[in-house]
């Protein structure tokens, strides 16, 4: 089951990558829960994407995944993700995604670490 969870995030991220949200919405149960920490849950798939319409105007994401930790029915994802925001503006962020799955293989619950980088270290990144 660990393998399947992997492989079902790494869905996930190219959906996201991809601009194709809805692959990721296919991932997940109707009353799936995401928190972005620090602000409070959005619950189910119709309120998840009234909430990701912020993102409307932005670029797809380019998704470096550093490492991904599973055991039982969760994953840990940790990497660093740059994107252009809606000023056309690079910004990059390192992040760490906790997910839960169901025994069917479904996303139930995401809590998402994001941090933005501080410029210089952007700029290391870009360099790497």
């Amino acid at each position: 089951m660990s393998e399947q969870n992997i492989a079902t995030v790494k869905k996930v991220d190219a959906a996201f990558a991809n601009n194709n949200i809805e692959d990721f919405f296919n991932e997940c149960v109707e009353n799936v829960e995401w928190t972005m920490a620090g602000e409070q849950p959005v619950k189910g798939l119709s309120a998840i994407r009234e909430w990701m319409k912020q993102m409307e105007g932005c670029e797809p994401p380019a998704i470096n995944n550093h490492k991904m930790i599973a055991d039982n029915g969760s994953v840990a994802a940790y990497g660093d993700m740059s994107m252009k925001n809606k000023d056309g503006e690079a910004e990059v962020f390192d992040y760490c995604d906790l997910y839960d799955f169901n025994e069917d293989g479904k996303i139930t619950k995401l809590i998402s670490f994001v941090i933005k980088k501080k410029p210089h270290d952007a700029e290391n990144i870009a360099a790497a």
